[in-house]
């Protein structure tokens, strides 16, 4: 089994912000593999539940805000006896090029407020896929202001359509190709 969690803020004033691709990318898969998304109180999130091919996975979109997703995280993972080498992490990533979609196991949260809350519950060491975001060009700009500001309507096109990228070559992720997946989505 594994869980797939997209990282964002819960609430319509967040929707379509930089910050919550991680959703947006849930939401997609959520449509490819035919599955609904339902409140669970218990986790205080978001939950999917159904097969991918022939792997059960749980979707997971935390409801807690950012900088909390690793309590959401860690009780869906102990619930449902996900090891944390089946845990796959989606996420707006600033200091990767706008466009650009990485992957990396482990690593440092490089300042994302989500990625830290899930290390100090579960520890680094969980696949993540990292959607650039990149920076704001004037440097005074406040970070937080850019990160929850939406998406041009071109920066949306370019957004759509790394989710469409990810969702279509996910099952090469968990089949456990880790390199095919890395070389599908580089872009």
């Amino acid at each position: 089994m594994f869980l797939i969690v997209g990282l964002g803020n819960p609430g319509r004033e967040y929707m379509d912000t930089r910050h919550n691709v991680g959703f947006m990318a849930l939401d997609a898969l959520s449509k490819e593999y035919g599955l609904l998304f339902q409140t669970k109180s218990r986790f205080n999130s978001q939950l999917a539940l159904g097969e991918n091919n022939s792997e059960s996975v749980v979707l997971c979109k935390p409801e807690t805000y950012m900088n909390l997703s690793g309590e959401t995280v860690q009780s869906v993972s102990a619930y449902y006896k996900i090891s944390l080498d089946k845990i796959i992490v989606i996420h707006d990533d600033i200091d990767l090029r706008f466009g650009k979609i990485g992957y990396k196991n482990g690593g440092g949260a490089g300042g994302h407020n989500g990625l830290k809350s899930i290390d100090k519950h579960l520890g680094p060491n969980y696949h993540r896929i990292r959607i650039g975001i990149g920076r704001p060009e004037d440097p005074a700009y406040e970070i937080s202001n850019f990160v929850l500001g939406q998406f041009s309507q071109e920066e949306e096109l370019v957004i759509f359509k790394n989710i469409d990228l990810i969702t279509s070559k996910m099952q090469l992720l968990i089949l456990g190709d880790i390199e095919a997946f890395k070389k599908a989505i580089s872009v």
